[in-house]
């Protein structure tokens, strides 16, 4: 199947101990997914809320389509999460959990349609970032000798 990932949120693999993930559709107006295929979606400041029943994406921004007429979408609204009652209530059970948490990761194009990828994380302390970015440059010198030879 051909997917196309139109954003992620860098931040979060940075942030989080990312656990599980869900692949979740999203309820969009007629605009949205024109700006979404453009690449005009924003997920730095986005989570996902749920109360056991629904989920919704709450913070993410998706650039109003320039060509559109008067009928035009809210930038910065609350988007519906298409999910199965079973998933919705293993993101509700894990939410109440201290320290735990749903973040977006990325947004794909998956056969035409918009899929947001979800996560249930855990927020790293300050010591696990630093120890994040002490691998990430051993891994570069590494890569970086291997180029030289």
């Amino acid at each position: 199947m051909d997917v196309k990932t139109v954003s992620t949120n860098r931040k979060a693999r940075f942030e989080y101990f990312l656990q599980e993930t869900f692949e979740a559709g999203l309820e969009l107006r007629g605009t949205e997914i024109k700006s979404i295929r453009k690449g005009q979606i924003s997920l730095q400041e986005a989570y996902v809320r749920t109360d056991g029943k629904q989920a919704w994406l709450v913070g993410a921004h998706v650039a109003p389509y320039e060509h559109a007429s008067a009928y035009q979408h809210d930038p910065d609204r609350e988007r519906k999460l298409l999910l199965h009652k079973r998933e919705i209530k293993e993101l509700w059970d894990a939410v109440r959990i201290k320290g735990m948490t749903i973040v977006p990761v990325r947004v794909y194009l998956k056969a035409g349609r918009a899929k947001l990828e979800i996560a249930i994380a855990k927020g790293k302390k300050q010591y696990d970032k630093r120890e994040s970015i002490k691998q990430k440059d051993i891994e570069r010198e590494e890569s970086r000798s291997e180029r030289r030879y």
